[in-house]
């Protein structure tokens, strides 16, 4: 399908190959039907057996409608920030969801890889897929994928453009492009800014099914078998926002409702455009549809919590004009550290050590105030002491909604003396809860603790 709308100031022509039109709606039942198919021929996976995976969602689904047709049972292990709608789709194809707190190092017993590795290795007649360092995944894309691009553009492709998040995709389907083309299709992978693929640090971010993070904690960087990086010519850095404002102006300008991954890749194809010729074609794959986000990206609440712009349609004030400067500490920072700061302010909230001043609000793990610190000596570290984490609230919210929120529904404290505004995803400030209460003086905000500091 060609980009119009967004694709008008620039040259070159932008074409849009839709993967969620795949029976399971996503791109990766070529990987998953790819995988089975040589695991029944290896003998790995015999009849009756137990499909095991760890997945964001998509190749579970891909893995699921297999196994219903094909009689298998299925265990799929999803990280904890995986939408509400993918879970639910597994459950209903008859999938056993297993859900593992996300952001753990590889290696980590809680780690996705890890809890579907574990239970293929005690579970009788299992089979784990292995979509990571399976080499049937990118098999599936140099025999499908590469070749429907190459004919159904009768070979005028120039630039394959896709996400990376095993690698399969952009390995199978870029190497046979290559490949036929005699190297002159340029392959062009968008990366969420921070994903270590691109040389980012490793911090979380936001978008479901693309790039690498890396834990703190994690010691070797172990990049996926399934992904070649030979194979791309150049990483384009996207951020959250951007590709968050690219799916909602796809669907409200194109009529496309795409997922975060296949917005992300828009969005660096239109960045790349900007330098290429009338003459160039571009091919942007679209892994998945925006139906597997309508909780996230396009539901404003969402998108408002995490401070990524729904314009405050009231004129009431936001919770902007209470911020105060973000006081928290990494998680080894020690005790002592904490309590120099407990001295001005009622609680801290305690992120994951990483380079630099920026926090992303994904990565606070919980918080401190001073009566958890009272019996700690002052060289422990903070994470043996951790509450949890501080609400959070967009930085643009107004302050009677924070308020509202915060206060409905609860019967005497949480505990919680301050919120962690929010902006593009990054922590960049704190809200006190008397500030709020002062603010708002016809709300009851039940559940803070409204100290003066």
């Amino acid at each position: 399908m060609r980009l119009n709308a967004l694709a008008r100031n620039v040259a070159p022509t932008i074409l849009l190959k839709l993967e969620y039109l795949n029976p399971g709606g996503s791109v990766k039942d070529r990987a998953a039907r790819e995988m089975v198919l040589a695991a029944e021929r290896s003998g790995e996976l015999k009849p009756n057996g137990v499909i095991v995976e760890g997945t964001s969602g998509n190749t579970g689904v891909g893995l699921a409608i297999i196994a219903a047709a094909r009689g298998y049972s299925i265990i799929v292990v999803v990280p904890d920030k995986t939408s509400a709608e993918k879970i639910s789709l597994l459950r209903g194809l008859g999938a056993r969801v297993v859900v593992t707190p996300g952001g753990r190092p590889i290696g980590h017993p809680e780690h996705v890889r890890s809890v579907a590795e574990h239970i293929a290795s005690t579970t009788p007649g299992a089979w784990l897929a292995g979509q990571y360092d399976n080499p049937a995944n990118p098999a599936a894309h140099a025999l499908t994928t590469g070749p429907e691009i190459w004919g159904q553009t009768d070979g005028a492709v120039t630039h394959f453009v896709a996400g990376v998040g095993t690698g399969g995709t952009i390995t199978g389907t870029g190497e046979f492009l290559k490949h036929v083309s005699d190297g002159a299709v340029r392959v062009i992978a968008p990366d969420p800014l921070g994903s270590t693929y691109s040389g980012g640090e490793g911090r979380a971010f936001y978008i479901e099914s693309v790039g690498h993070y890396r834990h703190p904690d994690t010691v070797d960087d172990v990049w996926p078998e399934s992904f070649h990086p030979d194979v791309v010519d150049e990483f384009v850095p996207i951020t959250d926002r951007e590709a968050i404002d690219t799916a909602r102006e796809l669907l409200r300008h194109e009529g496309l409702l795409v997922g975060g991954s296949g917005a992300l890749a828009v969005a660096g194809a239109l960045r790349v455009a900007t330098s290429l010729r009338p003459d160039d074609v571009v091919v942007v794959l679209i892994p998945d549809s925006g139906r597997n986000y309508l909780s996230k990206y396009f539901n404003d609440t969402w998108v408002s919590r995490w401070g990524f712009g729904v314009a405050n349609s009231s004129e009431q004030p936001a919770v902007r004009r209470l911020r105060r400067a973000y006081p928290g500490l990494p998680s080894n920072a020690t005790v002592a550290q904490a309590r120099a700061l407990l001295a001005d302010i009622p609680s801290l909230p305690v992120h994951l050590p990483r380079a630099g001043d920026q926090v992303v609000a994904a990565e606070i793990v919980g918080s401190v105030d001073a009566s958890t610190l009272v019996d700690a000596d002052d060289d422990a570290h903070l994470c043996e002491y951790l509450l949890p984490p501080t609400h959070l609230a967009g930085i643009d919210e107004p302050i009677v909604d924070v308020a509202a929120r915060l206060g409905a529904g609860r019967s005497g404290s949480d505990g919680h003396s301050l919120v962690v505004l929010v902006e593009n995803g990054y922590a960049v400030g704190i809200a006190t809860a008397a500030d709020i209460v002062a603010a708002t003086p016809d709300i009851t905000v039940a559940g803070l603790v409204t100290e003066t500091t």
